[in-house]
């Protein structure tokens, strides 16, 4: 069951933010989400597990959307850290719910800030070098101002490597207004 509850909850993420039904290699980026899919996120600042928290609480809504209860599903399944992409999908739904913007504009935003939008399916997607982007928001060795990470900021007097994801979020959502 897990394999396939698996599969059907990829699914469910990537049509979160993409449509299923595109089939144009250079419309679609399975490949990445899979990477961001399979790349777990830790947290190492305090108040960051309410962002892993905010991820994971995405698997409950996938089940309840396609009819499965909590309890017929494999208990560890639903306990397993929180991935890349969960947690890019949980942060475009809050500056969403922030902004009264569109999750997907948030999440494409998050990735050109990491500068993994440009890798479709039709493009060669280097491995090592995506998994060290996700490397250096999770272990904070962007810079300063939040260049390399989510949320880059031209004007900041705080080092954002130190700041949780929220004010960052919040910081970078205020800057752009």
């Amino acid at each position: 069951m897990s394999a396939l509850l698996d599969e059907l909850y990829f699914n469910w993420l990537y049509s979160q933010i993409c449509s299923l039904r595109l089939k144009n290699p250079a419309r679609t980026y399975f490949n990445l989400f899979r990477l961001l899919y399979t790349h777990e996120f830790v947290w190492i600042i305090p108040n960051d597990d309410n962002r892993v928290e905010d991820g994971r609480e995405l698997r409950y809504e996938c089940l309840e959307e396609n009819g499965y209860h909590p309890n017929d599903v494999d208990q560890d399944w639903l306990k397993m850290g929180c991935s890349f992409l969960e947690l890019l999908v949980g942060l475009s739904r809050r500056l969403a719910f922030e902004t009264s913007g569109d999750p997907g504009e948030w999440f494409w935003e998050m990735l050109e800030n990491l500068e993994l939008a440009k890798y479709s399916d039709k493009v060669y997607l280097p491995e090592k070098q995506v998994r060290d982007v996700l490397d250096q928001v999770i272990w904070r060795t962007y810079r300063w101002n939040g260049s390399g990470g989510l949320f880059p900021l031209q004007k900041t007097k705080r080092d954002q490597r130190d700041v949780e994801l929220w004010y960052q979020l919040m910081e970078y959502v205020e800057e752009r207004a």
